[in-house]
Order: C-alpha cells, then structure tokens, then sequence
C-alpha cells in the first residue's frame, strides 16, 4: 500500500509539453525588420561616378560641346577653329534653345558631352535624347 499512497500524494503525473515559444523569436525579428526599414541606405542611387575611359578616336575638328557640372549649372558653346566662348545657360530648356540654334547654324558639327564625374548621369542621358530628337545624329561622351 505504500506505493499506492505515494502515487495519491504526488497527483497526476506531469506531461511535458514538446512546444517551441516562438513568442520571442517573433519579436526580435519584428524589431529588425523595423530598424532595417528606418535606417536609410548609405549611398544614394541616383548619383554615380562614373570611370574615366581611354579615348577610342580622336574628337572633330569643329564640334558643339556641352558641358554639364555637378551643381547643374550647364553651358554650350562651339570647340575648335570656328570656336565661340562657352555660355553658361540656367536650364535644361535654355541649353536645348541654345543647341537648336547652334546647330541650325552649324548643321555638319557633332556634339559633344562632357559631363563631371559627379553630375547625375539621367542629365547626360536626357542631353543624348533631346539631341537625337533634333536630329543629331552625332553625339559623343568625353572623357580625361
């Protein structure tokens, strides 16, 4: 009888639940999800310096050149033996005017585009489009 009453005093035997708490886990990687969402990324997509590249042919002789700097100023002017001095312009509109009107004089000249190495890179592309949209059919990148 002994045996009999030790089982009374305990109780019920004890199950043991075979269950992970995943209550934490959950929000551990909630608070990371938060914190990546928060913190920006360190460098800005829309900015990319570009390499410098050895020249592949010579440039023209004559040839219209713009020149686009990374604080968006902008200027055209013609290089070479019919040169005329570089104007600054204030817009992308102004530097459009401008080429149309230089190349309606100069219909033969290519263009060429030096933009910095810290000026954004959808300028030069817009540049390359508004040119072939006049119908330039010459339009080049410089590079050092």
């Amino acid at each position: 009888m002994a045996s009999f009453s030790s089982s009374l005093r305990s109780g019920r035997k004890r199950k043991f639940k075979s269950e992970i708490n995943v209550v934490p886990y959950i929000d551990v990687m909630l608070v990371l999800l938060i914190i990546f969402m928060v913190v920006p990324p360190a460098n800005s997509p829309s900015v990319i310096n570009l390499p410098t590249a050895a020249k592949s042919a010579l440039p023209p002789d004559d040839y219209i050149q713009i020149i686009i700097k990374p604080n968006t100023s902008m200027s055209i002017g013609i290089n070479g033996k019919n040169a005329v001095t570089p104007t600054d312009v204030p817009d992308r509109a102004a530097l459009v005017v401008r080429l149309r009107a230089l190349h309606d004089d100069h219909p033969e000249f290519p263009v060429m585009i030096s933009g910095d190495r810290d000026s954004k890179y959808d300028d030069v592309i817009q540049l390359i489009s508004e040119a072939k949209k006049m119908g330039i059919n010459r339009v080049g990148l410089a590079t050092k």
